[in-house]
């Protein structure tokens, strides 16, 4: 089944650079179309293109807001319901807009994530693997880092928080009705997206039980590792307790 796949994915590539070979390049914008399958086909992640930039104005967004605050990183046309796994679709996307972000719609059968500050999270990944953390794959922008966890529900996350004396007000939270930029977009606030922890397989169900905050996440094709998000929540929570400042915004 894999292999026949694969080859199905392979014409898919083939075709797009036929059909574009004066603007798809080794390490340019066919890499987006590779992400784009990679995630849709093999994690099952739904995707679809960010609006991207201006052709005009390389430094503003191509939607119509002149103040967009994420400048080319979010849904515009298609919306985030039409996201997909569809290997034609993604195809299509990135066919006719090869330079477009690449967008995981989080929740439901898809990851969700908690973002925080670029600095503090490189300092509090340190600290968690020192504690034996065992965290999924972090995707990381210049400003911000984004943690991958199980999917969870808004209420869900709702009862975790309430119960919390203190979360860090930089956190963020990607969960249903969210996206999430993934590699190897551009940033809005510059620069590349990339995979700080790329995804990896789940471990054997015997580790898992022993691990801090074990749970997995099973997708077609491919079992990820992706931890609770309680487990990451308390961590970080754990770690910013110690930081100068009291951690109120994680910043140390």
């Amino acid at each position: 089944m894999r292999e026949i796949l694969g080859r199905r994915l392979q014409r898919l590539r083939d075709r797009f650079q036929s059909l574009r070979p004066d603007r798809v390049q080794s390490g340019g914008t066919s890499s987006l179309l590779e992400a784009a399958l990679t995630c849709a086909t093999t994690f099952q992640w739904p995707v679809l293109p960010g609006v991207g930039r201006s052709s005009t104005d390389g430094a503003r967004c191509a939607c119509p807001d002149p103040d967009c605050a994420v400048p080319g990183a979010h849904p515009f046309d298609p919306g985030l319901l039409a996201a997909s796994t569809d290997p034609r679709m993604v195809a299509w996307w990135w066919t006719n807009r090869p330079t477009a972000p690449v967008l995981m719609a989080t929740g439901g059968s898809a990851p969700c994530a908690v973002s925080l500050p670029a600095g503090a999270a490189a300092r509090a990944l340190v600290r968690l693997d020192a504690q034996g953390m065992r965290l999924g794959p972090v995707v990381a922008t210049p400003t911000r880092w984004a943690l991958l966890v199980a999917p969870y529900s808004l209420e869900r996350l709702g009862e975790l928080l309430y119960a919390k004396d203190h979360v860090p007000s930089s956190l963020r939270f990607h969960g249903e009705g969210g996206y999430l930029l993934l590699p190897p977009s551009a940033a809005s606030s510059g620069g590349q997206v990339r995979w700080e922890r790329e995804p990896r397989p789940a471990p054997a169900r015997r580790a898992v039980a022993k691990s801090r905050g074990a749970r997995a996440s099973q997708a077609s094709g491919a079992e990820l590792w992706l931890p609770d998000v309680e487990a990451v929540v308390d961590a970080l929570v754990e770690a910013s307790s110690g930081a100068p400042g009291g951690g109120s915004r994680l910043a140390y």
